[in-house]
């Protein structure tokens, strides 16, 4: 009934709060203490009101309980409630980063929406489990137990009573809790499916109303919706059956006692005060129950989250550090970024000075075939290419030539299963992924924005660059006069609706310039501008190809007249490269390509 994968997960998160848990279960304790020592005040009350005593000393006893119980019990609600404050952050923080240090295959095989849902929706199922369950099933106990054993104290023959009563409530849940559990466990999943179709279908909701298909979309939704519910219904079924049985077996249980105790206190077997005290520790036998029985289903809900969790352990995450500085003393001291992770500075300085790469390339691909999985098919194979240190170079082909793994093996996205990849002819696997991306900038085709201001989007490449750097940028692809026309200028907030794909373009690529690469890595990122900003953008690149390489994915005519080595992919290899003039005379594909452009070309123009 309990997953040992998710005890081991839970104890991860509750471990660095295994002090304030062992505060939490001492004060719990305690409290529980002085709840089972009331009703034997109370009959101490009583007997002194029988013989006539006095009742200073039972009434201030009972005073004196009441309030050391209730400074207690705040003082465990506050700590209990910090820590699971506490374990939900760390958690969040865990698989936040998780996600960051995961390989981009890993992060983009699942929907956006499921990944989010892993860090908002179970982490917050984690902090009763991780925090006050585990407490209060022990508290449950101890109480149960404790209450049980002064029942005995009291009558062992209405003791009898009670016992059977409470026998056939625990079976009940024993039967009952893991169907529950299961229930919950499945609604959880069908919420995180809502989650990540509802954000996929968001994304893409112009196409979706320019398709008309609001109605179908929204159904496929609600049937996850509605699954939620229908699993959600069956558990309050369920849970509602267990507590009315476990309640009318209590209230019987009550009734038996107040009969059986009615006549032994008759026949003068039983005191009064001690049936009145045994009646309060019936009426009290449900909050044990109750604790064990909501913190059993808090911990079952808990154990379903952290066995969704543990699906984040999975992720393939990029090597902290290159395998030959884990193995060759003195390796990481001569390497740049030797030993930095993903997300860890790295040196900007060139493996060589810029003024000595003047003939060997900057970037070598040779003989590397790769795959996005190990049981698909290669998206390269056999690729062997130099990129010069200085100049453009385009990459052309047709959908599915491999262009975009390319990309991704430069930068280090997706590892070859065959050959090597050299930056300024040092292997990469003796390179940190960090120290890679500090020589390279990166442009997508699709331009996504970051969440924030202009200048976020900007600095996010180049955390230290100061406010000159930024205007210059700017004005490079022709985005000043937009951002002073604006009220806030670069603190304005962005997002994916509020700027054209046009302007979306122009600052991820101010982004990459301002990041100052030795290589420039741009996947058509001029294909949404207007010729007057294309021109000037283009401008722009050529003046980095005088002094840096830039490589290009190029989808349109004007970027591959310009660049002066073209590569045609094809089927995953490379099949020929040169000059736009010498592909033209001696490759068909190519040839092909180029009037495909053309033709694209002029539709654009009408």
């Amino acid at each position: 009934m309990v997953a040992p994968d998710g005890l081991r997960i839970l104890a991860s998160f509750a471990r660095p709060h295994r002090r304030a848990l062992a505060g939490g279960l001492l004060l719990a304790l305690a409290a529980s203490a002085l709840g089972l020592a009331t009703p034997m005040v109370t009959k101490g009350v009583l007997d002194a009101l029988a013989d006539d005593g006095s009742l200073r000393g039972p009434v201030a006893a009972l005073l004196v309980l009441l309030l050391v119980g209730a400074v207690l019990g705040r003082v465990q609600w506050v700590l209990l409630g910090t820590l699971g404050e506490r374990v939900v952050l760390d958690a969040r923080e865990s698989i936040v980063r998780r996600y960051f240090r995961a390989t981009v295959p890993a992060v983009t095989a699942r929907p956006p929406g499921e990944l989010v849902s892993r860090a908002v929706s179970d982490t917050v199922l984690l902090r009763e489990a991780a925090s006050s369950s585990v407490i209060g099933l022990i508290n449950g106990v101890v109480m149960l137990v404790g209450t049980l054993v002064l029942m005995s104290v009291l009558d062992l023959v209405l003791l009898g009573t009670t016992v059977a009563t409470v026998l056939v409530v625990i079976v009940l849940f024993a039967v009952l809790m893991p169907a529950i559990a299961k229930a919950q466990e499945r609604a959880q999943e069908h919420v995180g499916r809502v989650g990540g179709t509802l954000e996929g279908t968001l994304r893409a909701i112009r196409t979706v109303k320019a398709s008309g298909a609001e109605d179908r979309q929204a159904e496929r939704i609600a049937a996850d919706a509605r699954a939620s519910a229908e699993y959600g219904i069956r558990a309050v079924r369920l849970e509602a059956t267990v507590w009315t049985i476990a309640w009318t077996g209590i209230q019987l249980a009550v009734i038996l006692i107040l009969g059986v105790g009615a006549w032994r206190v008759g026949e003068g077997q039983l005191e009064v005060s001690s049936l009145i005290a045994f009646l309060l520790y019936a009426f009290g036998l449900m909050d044990p129950v109750t604790e064990l029985s909501q913190n059993l289903t808090a911990l079952q809900s808990g154990l379903a989250a952290a066995e969704r969790i543990r699906a984040v352990d999975e992720l393939a995450t990029e090597a902290d550090e290159p395998a030959a500085a884990a193995n060759a003393p003195g390796t990481g001291a001569d390497v740049p970024g030797a030993g930095a992770g993903a997300g860890a500075p790295a040196p900007r300085t060139p493996l060589r000075p810029s003024g000595g790469r003047t003939s060997g390339p900057v970037l070598e691909l040779k003989g590397v075939t790769a795959a996005y999985g190990p049981d698909r098919e290669p998206a390269v194979r056999g690729v062997d290419l130099a990129v010069p240190a200085r100049g453009h170079t385009a990459i052309v082909g047709p959908s599915g030539a491999g262009k975009t793994t390319l990309f991704s093996l430069l930068l280090r996205f997706l590892e070859p299963q065959e050959g090597e990849l050299l930056l300024d002819g040092m292997e990469y696997h003796r390179l940190g992924h960090a120290a890679i991306r500090a020589r390279l900038a990166y442009v997508e085709q699709d331009t996504p924005v970051v969440p924030g201001t202009i200048r976020d989007n900007l600095l996010i490449s180049r955390p230290e660059a100061v406010e000159e750097e930024l205007r210059r940028v700017l004005a490079d692809v022709r985005l000043t006069e937009k951002v002073e026309s604006l009220d806030d200028g670069l603190d304005t907030e962005l997002s994916a609706a509020a700027v054209s794909g046009g302007e979306r373009q122009r600052i991820a690529l101010a982004r990459a310039l301002l990041r100052e690469p030795d290589v420039l890595l741009l996947d058509e990122a001029t294909a949404q501008l207007d010729a007057l900003t294309e021109a000037a953008v283009h401008d722009c690149i050529r003046r980095r190809t005088r002094e840096h390489a830039v490589v290009t994915i190029a989808h349109r005519l004007s970027t591959v007249i310009d660049a002066d080595t073209i590569v045609v992919m094809d089927s995953g290899r490379i099949r020929a490269r040169g000059t736009h003039d010498q592909l033209l005379a001696a490759d068909a594909l190519y040839r092909d390509l180029v009037e495909a452009l053309r033709i694209t070309e002029k539709a654009r123009a009408a």
